[in-house]
């Protein structure tokens, strides 16, 4: 029912370009450092507002598969850490999740991840995602969730390139740690920001920090938490000064809309992240409706069974299992609504980049059957809703 592309690469390709081609634009502005700076990829703030999931009882497949896939932000985070990977491109994560009358549990297993890159998705997974023990005898159920991490496309910090380039990587591995900045970003992605750095051999600490003004209360609110922070991360040089700016490139997974000086190319970013939680609502709504129709289903087939003379007694449980199916369908139907959306929001994204690079037309057809899909889900979710409301048994006293 969900149909997705997988087009975080693309983009995270075309971002990482466009942010690499800023950056030689730049250009080194002091004669001690011709290097170029990397290490600052994007930050998605949703790791600093996690909420633990209160999993719709008893889960089944659907409702934990929606769950897993919203700790993508989080196992992604995990990964933006080098010592949480090994020396191949590409990171692969398996977390396999499996419930019982015994009670639950995540495991975490992968290629190229590190025991730290494992303890940091498990910490992540477990926080996230609780588990309670099914009823006793229950039958056990189980969920599997893949992530893919690739250096050259997904946030990533590797050390070792220059000063500069390891000062901007002690910045943002410790963005995560930084959460109280993005504190007032409850529903919203913060601005993009830029500062210029200044380290020198002498300080232990960067010599001066200065963010370029945002013109907006709580873009400069950002920057000046920001600031304050970076001011007290280590320096160490073996030359005498490094001067390089530094870009923060923010996205938010959970927000309800995006930052208003995001290009296109970065919209097209924070759509993908929010097509992902989307998909999430959408599986955990799914499964969600499936219990409510598997209790209807017992409650029906009891009545039936049940002798004419003494049905009457049971007309109260059947016409409240049957209502709450038909809530269940109600927020199924606002599920992929949502979807539908936020689909129909990449594709006029991905239409405005078109316009500028026709090289965006292939993309641009497949989020077309994309959308048209979504389309269908939505109909047919309407339809089951209909269904819902006319089985359900009408009773007047």
């Amino acid at each position: 029912m969900m149909r997705r592309i997988a087009i975080a690469s693309v983009l995270l390709a075309a971002g990482c370009a466009g942010q690499q081609a800023a950056q030689k634009k730049q250009g080194p502005t002091t004669t001690e450092e011709r290097l170029r700076i990397t290490n600052q990829p994007p930050f998605d703030v949703a790791v600093c507002q996690p909420k633990a999931l209160s999993l719709p009882q008893p889960p089944n497949e659907g409702i934990l598969v929606g769950a897993l896939l919203t700790t993508r932000p989080e196992v992604m985070e995990c990964l933006v850490d080098p010592k949480s990977r090994g020396e191949a491109e590409s990171t692969r994560v398996v977390v396999k999740t499996t419930v019982t009358d015994q009670g639950g549990t995540h495991a975490i297993t992968g290629e190229n991840l590190t025991p730290e890159g494992t303890a940091c998705i498990q910490k992540a997974v477990d926080a996230r995602v609780p588990l309670t023990a099914l009823a006793k005898g229950a039958q056990p159920v189980t969920a599997e969730s893949t992530f893919v991490h690739e250096v050259s496309n997904s946030a990533s910090v590797k050390f070792g390139i220059n000063p500069g380039s390891d000062f901007s990587g002690a910045v943002r591995l410790a963005e995560s740690t930084w959460c109280e900045c993005y504190a007032p970003f409850t529903t919203k992605a913060p601005p993009q920001l830029k500062a210029s750095v200044d380290l020198k051999k002498e300080s232990a600490t960067a010599a001066e920090i200065v963010f370029e003004a945002t013109n907006t209360p709580e873009g400069d609110q950002l920057a000046a938490c920001l600031q304050a922070k970076m001011m007290t991360l280590p320096v160490k040089l073996e030359v005498t000064e490094v001067k390089f700016p530094y870009r923060f490139t923010h996205f938010h997974s959970q927000a309800t809309e995006a930052s208003p000086d995001m290009t296109p190319e970065l919209r097209f970013y924070q759509l993908d992240l929010l097509r992902n939680q989307r998909a999430a609502n959408t599986a955990m709504a799914l499964g969600t409706r499936s219990n409510a129709a598997e209790t209807y289903e017992e409650v029906l087939t009891r009545f039936q069974k049940t002798p004419q003379r003494k049905q009457y007694d049971m007309l109260s449980e059947l016409t409240s299992k049957c209502n709450a199916l038909v809530e269940t369908s109600k927020k199924s139907v606002e599920a992929f609504t949502g979807q539908l959306q936020a689909e129909q929001q990449a594709l006029a994204n991905v239409q405005e980049l078109k316009a500028k690079d026709a090289a965006w037309g292939e993309l641009e057809g497949k989020l077309q059957e994309v959308v048209t899909a979504a389309e269908q889900d939505v109909k047919n979710a309407q339809e089951r809703l209909a269904a819902d409301q006319k089985a359900c048994p009408k009773v007047s006293y």
